[in-house]
């Protein structure tokens, strides 16, 4: 793995240049090929991970399906075609019981069940969904979000 992603998926948030000091490289430098990934379609793009509890009233869920392969498309037309929904902000291909897990975002609890009942479970190749309401999350991206507090315990002699 080329070592500047490493450094961006492994350590802590960095300054660009912190990075190029780590690197050994300069700003500059760091700058091309930082443009250079992207541009090679390697680096997608970073988003910061939010802490959940001050999320404003956002759900999230855990949706499976089963789904019925298409005929010279697989599984990829219908991915990408669920890929595109707004609500949705993760779509996976899986082994095992399922067929696709698509993690997605709703105001409610309400909005995430009604996006599954009126605009997946409605597709034509789609055979079943089993939703899971997310409650809540201990690591996110590599990221403990959940960390107990260390509280000592009153020792008496």
């Amino acid at each position: 793995m080329d070592k500047l992603l490493k450094l961006m998926l492994d350590g802590e948030p960095l300054s660009t240049e912190q990075m190029g000091k780590i690197l050994g490289i300069s700003r500059d430098e760091l700058d091309e090929r930082m443009k250079k990934l992207v541009e090679e379609g390697v680096l997608l793009g970073w988003r910061p991970v939010i802490n959940p509890d001050v999320e404003e009233s956002v759900v999230h869920a855990a949706i499976e399906l089963r789904i019925n392969p298409e005929r010279d498309g697989g599984f990829d037309r219908l991915a990408q075609r669920i890929s595109k929904f707004d609500q949705v902000d993760s779509c996976y291909l899986m082994s095992g019981a399922y067929d696709l897990a698509v993690f997605v975002e709703g105001r409610t609890l309400r909005d995430a069940a009604r996006f599954v009942s009126e605009k997946l479970s409605v597709i034509d190749k789609v055979l079943s969904t089993a939703t899971h309401f997310i409650l809540k999350k201990y690591k996110i991206d590599g990221v403990v979000v959940d960390k107990p507090e260390t509280k000592r315990l009153i020792v008496q002699p």
